[in-house]
């Protein structure tokens, strides 16, 4: 039963997702800006690998599903006031899509919440056609998100390469003594 429910939990998230217009190549295409400095080898391939390797976590999946539902309901006007025009005004002091799209980003170290912080501010690629929609569905939760999840893949890509050349340096470190 468990297991069933995850996969309807993350097919529901990906659905959700494209429905917004959100495609896993558009945040993929963020982490490769944020990471390709860095790395000159990377390819767009691991960085897709990484969002996807992202929208496996539960909390991530869970965030998506409650920020894109208010979304959702604040352009059905299902909210209560003043919540209703909180969310749709995506009002710069409140704070609780930011809240809700950070807490995702924890788990993948400093590199991600500090990524996460310079995406809100640039709105790079996708999140800036998101968060620039006015007339419109309702984008407050959903922008926030998909910058959370770039910043987490990009965590995530960041520390998998620092592995590899620490891996690296051992070898070469043991080779000295053979």
């Amino acid at each position: 039963m468990r297991k069933v429910l995850n996969k309807e939990v993350k097919m529901a998230v990906m659905q959700k997702l494209k429905d917004r217009g959100v495609s896993i190549a558009a945040i993929a295409d963020i982490v490769y800006q944020m990471q390709k400095p860095y790395a000159p080898n990377l390819q767009l391939e691991a960085c897709v690998e990484s969002v996807l390797a992202v929208l496996k976590k539960r909390e991530i999946q869970h965030a998506i599903l409650v920020g894109i539902e208010l979304d959702i309901l604040a352009e059905k006007n299902m909210l209560s006031e003043p919540l209703l025009s909180l969310v749709k005004s995506d009002e710069g002091l409140f704070g609780c899509d930011e809240t809700l799209a950070l807490g995702s980003v924890f788990g993948y170290g400093s590199i991600a919440v500090t990524t996460f912080g310079h995406l809100d501010k640039l709105k790079i690629g996708i999140i800036k056609q998101l968060d620039t929609t006015k007339n419109g569905p309702v984008n407050t939760f959903i922008d926030d998100l998909v910058a959370s999840i770039a910043a987490a893949a990009s965590g995530r890509i960041a520390h998998r390469l620092r592995d590899e050349e620490e891996e690296d340096d051992e070898v070469e470190n043991l080779d000295a003594y053979l």
